[in-house]
C-alpha cells in the first residue's frame, strides 16, 4: 500500500494533523509526519515532494495557516495528489489560509478541505488511494455504513424523548 505524508508548516499545527493520523491509524494506512515550512525550510519540503513518489507515497497532505504556501509549493515539485488544510490562526481565522491554498494557478491543482479539517484531508487521501486498492475500499465502506448507523441511532434516541 502507498503510503500518506503529512507535512505541517509548523508544529503549532499538530492538533489538526492528530485528527488525520488517527483516521489513516483507524483505516490501517501507513503514513509519515514531518515539519517543513515553505519559508524557512523550502529546499526540504522541495525535496520531499520531489521524491515523495520514488519513496513510496501516493498522496501528500499539507497543513499550514496564515500565507499557507507550503500545499502549493509542495504541489509544484511533484504530481501526486496534494490536499490543503488551512490553519486556522489568531489574526484572520483561517481565512487567510483558506484562500491561500484554494487559490492555485492553472496547472498546479491542490485538493483543500475545510480549515483545521485534518479528518477530511486524510478520509479524501484514503478515497485516493482506495482506487487502486479494493480492501481499504471496503474498510471505507464499513467507516461510512458505521457513522450512518450513529447518526442513525442519535435520531431514535431524540425522537423516543420527544
Amino acid at each position: 500500500m502507498k503510503k500518506v505524508g503529512i507535512v505541517m508548516g509548523s508544529d503549532s499545527d499538530l492538533p489538526v494533523i492528530k485528527k488525520a493520523t488517527d483516521v489513516l491509524s483507524e483505516l490501517g494506512i501507513p503514513f509519515e509526519v514531518h515539519v517543513y515550512s515553505a519559508h524557512r525550510t523550502p529546499a526540504e519540503a522541495a525535496d520531499f515532494a520531489a521524491g515523495a513518489r520514488e519513496n513510496g507515497f501516493g498522496v501528500i497532505i499539507a497543513a499550514a495557516g496564515m500565507a499557507a504556501h507550503l500545499a502549493g509549493a509542495l504541489a509544484a515539485r511533484t504530481t501526486l495528489p496534494v490536499i490543503g488544510i488551512p490553519c486556522k490562526s489568531s489574526v484572520l481565522d483561517g481565512m487567510d489560509a483558506l484562500l491561500s491554498t484554494v487559490m492555485m494557478p492553472s496547472g498546479i491543482p491542490v485538493a483543500t478541505v475545510a480549515i483545521d479539517g485534518g479528518k477530511n484531508a486524510a478520509l479524501l487521501a484514503a478515497q485516493i488511494l482506495s482506487v487502486e486498492d479494493k480492501e481499504l475500499a471496503d474498510r471505507l465502506d464499513r467507516k461510512r455504513a458505521a457513522e450512518a448507523d450513529a447518526v442513525l441511532e442519535k435520531d431514535a434516541n431524540i425522537s423516543s424523548r420527544i
